[in-house]
């Protein structure tokens, strides 16, 4: 009976850990920014607000579920004329983007996932490194991936016939909450 009540207890133990836990984003500590280049310079865009839910194993580390949701008027460069414009480019209105999760693996001692973005009405695979860390009950994870806006079907970007927005943008995340 001893035995029973002890494997009985040890295997809630189990599936209390191996259960997952959500994150709640602290938005004053994270941040998600995009970084583009343009004939002369480059810029950064911040996005001031976005929806992030996030949940995964608090032993392993290994995401289960992570979605982000985001409109674009949201996202803030410092310069209102290039946002205003940028909403113009996304078709006007209140444009919007998400990201949902598919999978994760390691490769080369290296985190990756993979999910599904959508922007301006298309949809795309991409995958990117990531790493995950966790002090306490804080978790912070780090992320960069890289898109051409080209692929969801949105024109060159091109002023005054000589400043073009290189296609290629990078997506840089650092989300930190608690469980």
């Amino acid at each position: 009976m001893k035995r029973l009540i002890g494997a009985a207890l040890c295997g809630m133990l189990m599936m209390g850990i191996a259960g997952a836990d959500t994150l709640k984003v602290d938005k004053t500590r994270s941040r998600i920014q995009v970084d583009g280049r343009s004939t002369g310079h480059g810029f950064t865009g911040t996005l001031e607000e976005y929806t992030a839910r996030v949940s995964g194993n608090p032993v392993t580390l290994r995401p289960d579920a992570f979605e982000l949701s985001w409109k674009f008027t949201d996202l803030k460069t410092e310069d209102e004329k290039r946002d205003k414009e940028m909403i113009k480019w996304l078709g006007g209105g209140s444009p919007t983007g998400t990201f949902k999760f598919i999978k994760t693996w390691e490769q080369d001692g290296k985190d990756f996932a993979q999910g599904t973005i959508s922007i301006h009405g298309v949809s795309k695979l991409i995958a990117f490194p990531y790493t995950v860390k966790k002090d306490g009950d804080w978790v912070s994870i780090d992320g960069v991936a890289t898109l051409d806006y080209k692929d969801f079907g949105l024109p060159i970007i091109r002023a005054v016939a000589v400043m073009t927005v290189n296609p290629k943008l990078t997506v840089r995340f650092h989300l930190v909450g608690k469980l």
